[in-house]
């Protein structure tokens, strides 16, 4: 008999134990976001944020891949990646595969960084006619040419377009391949040395190359908070570099292995908090679906998707939050 109180009451004593130690939320440790960038100068700040523990004060834990662009969204595609960073015009043609990817952030904008330069004989974009013009055919470069065109009341049947990507152009017109073409530093400087000139760049282009970071629709589903800690992260390391730039400078010069001294800003603007929330008001110059809609236009009519997006779900700006450095 008293064995069985005994037995009753441990039993008892047990479950009151464990009904207390369940109450406790049980908390389980998140995988880290997986994050694919390419090495160019808008992307910085990610790699700023990671090493100077931004994101770890957000409470996230952030596994950062430097990728080769060529692979970056096929990789993406195969679930490798829960957000990437990429332009504009690849972000329109990557949700024909991936529909619920939504863009979160706009990271850059081209303000005169992208070129079309020519030879020297070449003085008007309406001396192009009939000439071969070189970009990166299918993407948000060809995009770029055409708009350039359109200012002279050209089109893609007035010239030869042939596929080049912006490191080819030097050599091309070196050796007359081509008598114009779509490129960016460090290869703008090098066409330069060989004596072409600037013919048009991206500063007569308001708001048509962004670079942007998305994220796929199960994280966006899943991880509402993570993604707003990334991008206060994001925006605060910018801050920080900002007014700490060789610093900065140096921080990604390790981190993406090139010389502080070639990182240079010329013709891009980082886009902070306020500007940002910009790109997203519809009463805004630089609206972001207008632009969207041109790109996404221009697909349609090339083939390079079959439907039109939905321009309203691919962006979401519900996670834009000034980072801590900006709160009143």
């Amino acid at each position: 008999m008293k064995r069985s109180f005994f037995n009753s009451l441990f039993i008892i004593t047990c479950c009151l134990l464990f009904a207390c130690h369940s109450s406790q939320p049980l908390k389980v440790k998140r995988p880290p976001l997986k994050v694919s960038f390419v090495p160019f100068v808008g992307y910085i700040p990610v790699v700023i944020a990671q090493k100077k523990g931004f994101f770890k004060a957000q409470g996230i834990d952030v596994e950062l891949s430097n990728v080769d662009y060529s692979m970056q969204q096929a990789d993406f595609s195969a679930g490798k990646y829960d957000g990437i960073g990429l332009p504009l015009g690849n972000l329109i043609i990557l949700s024909a595969t991936n529909p619920d990817i939504q863009a979160v952030m706009v990271v850059d904008e081209s303000t005169g960084a992208d070129v079309v330069v020519a030879e020297s004989d070449i003085k008007t974009i309406l001396n192009l006619k009939g000439k071969k013009l070189g970009a990166n055919l299918g993407g948000f470069s060809e995009v770029f040419v055409t708009e350039m065109l359109k200012t002279s009341k050209l089109t893609s049947d007035d010239i030869r377009l042939v596929k080049v990507d912006a490191l080819e152009v030097p050599n091309r017109l070196q050796n007359k391949a081509i008598q114009a073409g779509h490129t960016w530093e460090p290869y703008l400087s090098e066409s330069l040395k060989l004596g072409a000139h600037i013919l048009f760049t991206s500063k007569q282009t308001p708001g048509l190359i962004l670079d942007l970071v998305a994220f796929r629709g199960e994280v966006i589903r899943d991880r509402p908070e993570d993604i707003r800690a990334f991008v206060r992260g994001w925006l605060q390391a910018l801050s920080y570099w900002e007014t700490n730039i060789p610093e900065g400078n140096e921080i990604a010069s390790k981190a993406l292995n090139i010389p502080s001294k070639k990182i240079s800003l010329d013709g891009i603007d980082l886009t902070d908090f306020p500007e940002n929330q910009n790109f997203f008001q519809s009463d805004s110059p630089n609206y972001i679906y207008k632009n969207a809609k041109k790109y996404a236009d221009f697909f349609i009519r090339a083939g390079n998707v079959t439907r039109l997006p939905n321009l309203e779900t691919l962006f979401n700006s519900s996670f834009l939050t000034p980072p801590p450095s900006l709160k009143p």
